[in-house]
């Protein structure tokens, strides 16, 4: 970017409206004010950005966007850029790199244009050696991944990830092998050797077994001592979790539609004791709480090629449209990344 830095102007993806598909409605706007951080607020120039379903998923829900979201809204969380203001009393200072989720709220976080606020909570460094492009997949996926995982397990514990292909299910696999798991996953058939690639020690395709058939098998010798369900499509997953995962186990429900049909199914498992049709064992719901120690926990283990970053496919910024259509396909293998400025960026000194 030529002129004064930063300039008064920038480029920003916004909607309005949601009406056949967020991407069909997504507008390129070449001069959209700066956000305004508050004083809690990093002011940061956008690198990249990395998609995920929340990016479209709540905004679509019929009403949603007429009283829950402030037009014209941007889309976008994770993000990697550069401190361009650091909030007040941080320690990140101006220039640095840093990575995490970008705005003040998980239905449009601003992260799909030049300039976006991150919160001190929701912000850390990226550090030395670990490509930005790679730290923009973090945000959601990966702390979605370490949260629902690391503080429910020990070394040598077995856990079951019901998704392992996926922007959650590729870290959750190399997160819970870091921690020390044994690691059951499912995928697709063209997706099985990805996942053992991963690091999963067995992988179930879904497309040639029964997913529950298989897990109660198993469980004949050594019942799961954790268990993540990234898909949330297969509710007898849930009601008969009990019979696959030891008694002080917990099943942490990640993935799953807006839909009256899901809310209800939650409501069921929570309010419904088993006896009455609800699980008998432990199932709970799941949403990330920003932990910054959480975010620089998987930087470093990316720097130490513990974890690492799967990118399906990255698009140019003017391809944001694109973007959406292809995570909307439910087959990408790993992370849809916007790249916004990789090659202009102003770089810290």
């Amino acid at each position: 970017m030529s002129g004064p830095f930063p300039p008064t102007a920038m480029r920003s993806w916004q909607y309005s409206r949601t009406a056949g598909g967020l991407e069909k409605n997504l507008a390129l706007n070449p001069s959209a004010p700066l956000p305004t951080p508050k004083p809690d607020q990093h002011l940061v120039q956008v690198i990249a950005a990395a998609l995920n379903p929340v990016d479209y998923k709540p905004a679509e829900v019929p009403g949603l966007i007429r009283f829950a979201i402030s037009k014209p809204a941007t889309p976008g969380i994770d993000f990697a850029g550069t401190i361009v203001r650091p909030a007040n009393d941080s320690p990140l200072k101006a220039g640095q790199l840093v990575f995490g989720a970008s705005g003040a709220t998980p239905v449009a976080g601003g992260a799909l244009r030049d300039f976006s606020v991150s919160g001190l909570k929701s912000t850390a460094a990226i550090p030395e050696g670990v490509d930005p492009i790679d730290a923009a997949t973090v945000g959601v996926a990966g702390l979605t991944a370490y949260q629902s995982i690391v503080p429910h397990v020990k070394h040598g514990d077995k856990i079951f990830i019901n998704g392992g292909s996926g922007g959650t299910g590729v870290f959750g696999i190399q997160i819970a092998k870091a921690v020390g798991c044994h690691v059951t996953t499912t995928c697709s058939t063209p997706n099985v050797d990805f996942c053992k690639e991963m690091g999963a020690d067995e992988v179930v395709d879904y497309k040639k077994e029964k997913v529950l058939d298989v897990l109660l098998l198993k469980a004949k010798e050594r019942r799961y001592d954790h268990v993540v369900d990234n898909v949330g499509s297969d509710e007898e997953l849930a009601l008969r979790c009990h019979e696959f995962m030891r008694s002080d186990g917990a099943m942490v429900i990640v993935g799953g539609e807006p839909s009256l049909k899901a809310i209800t199914q939650m409501m069921k498992r929570k309010l419904l004791p088993g006896f009455l049709g609800g699980p008998k064992g432990n199932v709970v719901g799941f949403w990330p709480e920003q932990k910054p120690e959480d975010l620089q926990q998987i930087a470093e283990w990316m720097k130490e090629g513990k974890v690492k970053a799967v990118v399906d496919t990255k698009f140019r910024f003017e391809e944001a449209p694109k973007a959406f259509e292809k995570l909307k396909t439910g087959r990408a293998r790993g992370k849809i990344v916007v790249d916004v400025a990789s090659e202009t960026y102003k770089r810290g000194s």
